[in-house]
């Protein structure tokens, strides 16, 4: 599985407007209620459980980066998305800096391991100092997965040698 199988293109935000962290979250579950990947009535469930989630402890890992997830019934496969912040969004980070890049992951609950690998592959991507540098100045869609498919790709690559 690659980063791009999980990314929604269409919902990726390259400037969130919120500045906070409930505020960005909801922003991100509309972002992929609009491209039809999320049902549009489940907007505000969605984004409770995304915050129920951040209640047992923040998904901003640090180095300006957020990584809420979460799993629910309204959801049948596996969506992600990203937002970026020039501003920087107080995330309740590890690091206590700010976030500028949130990406979003929803699965069906069903499939916890599947949910797992999702985390995995976004997580190995965003170690990457230069991935985090680079989808930090993103400025659009097509740049955001432009990146994402060279992340890829070069994955892709060390795994065969």
């Amino acid at each position: 599985m690659k980063l791009a199988d999980l990314i929604v293109q269409d919902a990726i935000l390259p400037q969130i407007k919120a500045t906070q962290r409930e505020g960005a979250i909801r922003e991100l579950v509309e972002a992929l209620v609009q491209t039809g990947a999320v049902p549009a009535d489940q907007v505000g469930s969605i984004t409770k459980a995304l915050l129920e989630r951040e209640k047992h402890g923040s998904t901003g890992f640090g180095k300006g980066v957020a990584v809420p997830h979460a799993k629910h019934p309204a959801v049948k496969k596996r969506v992600a998305t990203i937002g970026r912040s020039t501003e920087g969004i107080d995330f309740c980070s590890l690091d206590e800096a700010p976030v500028y890049t949130v990406v979003l992951l929803l699965s069906p609950p069903e499939t916890p391991e599947l949910h797992l690998e999702a985390m995995e592959i976004i997580f190995r991507h965003l170690q990457q100092d230069s991935f985090r540098r680079f989808l930090r100045q993103a400025t659009t869609r097509q740049e955001t997965m432009d990146l994402i498919t060279e992340v890829d790709q070069a994955a892709a690559a060390r795994k065969t040698t």
